[in-house]
């Protein structure tokens, strides 16, 4: 066994849940250590400017405010510790084991507040072009593609988001959407139809992507199909952006909590129970952010659920 540590609240992840159950759980004396994974500050690093976090107006970038989050754990004395849990060993019952690439961990409570990571068209021809003019992160990327045509595919806040950033980067940006709606915020969309307006956005729906195109190189082009009039579309394109979704990061737990059908940890939310919300099926585990959240899926919303993991884990802490 690895060098362990031990600890009365054991934190996976260092989204807004995770640096949440960590501020609770620390003015509480529980001394939580958490475990931030291979995305330090999680997918929220990734978003230019944040509108809709209460006190933070006009805007406040993503990777600004998980700092401020980051900085303010430490200020309770959090142990945070770069590593990334690799192993389940006991789930079963007090005291939880994990093992990470650093340590083996042993808490007497665990809060998994691991987040999603993005989801992919699932084409082959998209295989070959990750990394090659295909990504999921246009604050990453976006650079790399200055006064270039680009194309996002997406119609929530996340690919409206970023196609309004790329506008101001790249010559010309290409969105496509499966639907005839989108499912963005009217704010987003009002802003789009400005950017729709001077042509700075194309808009293609209901299109779906048939294949990506290119070469050695990279990307060259985009292949999209019309679901009204079945009429198809080659757009020359260098950089494609794929913002469809998202999946939960469950699947260490997969045979030991109980999860829905798209991998979210349940938890009492799903079951009408009036107390411990965030507990999972394993009494001490608790699940909070989008890891279990497949509604909502909003940093603050991830917030509060790591607040009511903390709460949660403290009451059952106390009884034992």
């Amino acid at each position: 066994m690895k060098n362990y540590k031990k600890t009365k609240i054991l934190i996976l992840g260092s989204g807004p849940a995770g640096y949440t159950s960590a501020i609770y759980t620390a003015r509480a004396n529980l001394n939580p250590i958490i475990i931030t994974g291979n995305n330090i500050g999680g997918q929220l690093t990734q978003t230019f400017n944040i509108e809709n976090w209460p006190g933070n107006y006009p805007k406040i970038t993503g990777q600004k405010l998980m700092d401020q989050l980051y900085n303010h754990a430490l200020y309770f004395n959090t142990n945070i510790i770069n590593d990334t849990i690799i192993k389940v060993i006991n789930l079963k019952k007090p005291p939880f084991i994990v093992e990470g690439n650093l340590f083996t961990y042993i808490c007497s409570s665990m809060i998994i507040a691991t987040g999603s990571y993005p989801k992919f068209l699932g084409l082959d021809s998209e295989k070959k072009f990750i990394g090659k003019g295909i990504s999921t992160c246009a604050i990453c990327d976006g650079f790399f593609y200055r006064n270039k045509v680009v194309a996002i595919v997406g119609g929530g806040n996340s690919a409206i988001e970023e196609a309004l950033y790329l506008s101001k980067i790249t010559s010309q940006v290409h969105l496509i959407h499966r639907k005839k709606k989108f499912t963005a915020e009217k704010i987003l969309l009002q802003k789009l139809k400005l950017f729709i307006k001077n042509k700075k956005i194309i808009l293609h729906t209901p299109y779906i992507v048939k294949e990506i195109l290119g070469n050695n190189v990279g990307v060259k082009g985009i292949k999209i199909y019309s679901l009204n009039t079945k009429n198809i579309k080659i757009i020359p394109v260098y950089g494609i952006f794929i913002l469809i979704g998202s999946i939960p990061n469950s699947f260490l737990f997969k045979k030991i909590l109980e999860l829905d059908k798209n991998g979210y940890i349940i938890t009492n939310k799903n079951k009408s129970c009036n107390s411990n919300f965030t507990e999972t099926n394993i009494p001490g585990v608790f699940a909070a952010g989008d890891v279990m959240d497949n509604i909502y899926r909003q940093a603050i919303t991830s917030a509060a659920t790591g607040c009511m993991a903390a709460l949660d884990a403290q009451k059952f802490l106390n009884k034992k």
